[in-house]
């Protein structure tokens, strides 16, 4: 699976890249139709604390799958984007199994 990452308005360093890489590959074992996987990161002009944004797109077999979560660490966003991801993927999983 190819994994691209883009930093917006700052530049990610080598933790943090990995960090998201780390956290991405190990959705990749709950589902072996996983294609590809864009992550951005994003600093949001926002006025409050909570203005890291990270959003996950997984191109998956049959479907495109989506999460995006803002809070105040980079690293708690990706978690919640992750969390939210794996949901989303045990659904579609279940979803394909009941199409055969």
């Amino acid at each position: 699976m190819t994994t691209n990452i883009q930093s917006i308005h700052f530049d990610a360093d080598k933790k943090l890249i990995d960090f998201a890489t780390e956290k991405v590959n190990k959705l990749t074992h709950l589902f072996d139709g996983l294609i590809s996987c864009d992550i951005i990161l994003r600093l949001d002009k926002a006025s409050t604390n909570e203005n890291k944004v990270a959003e996950i797109k997984f191109q998956a077999k049959g479907q495109e799958l989506f999460s995006k979560k803002q809070s105040l660490s980079f690293e708690e966003s990706i978690d919640l984007a992750c969390e939210a991801l794996k949901t989303q993927i045990k659904k579609h999983k279940e979803k394909l199994l009941e199409n055969q």
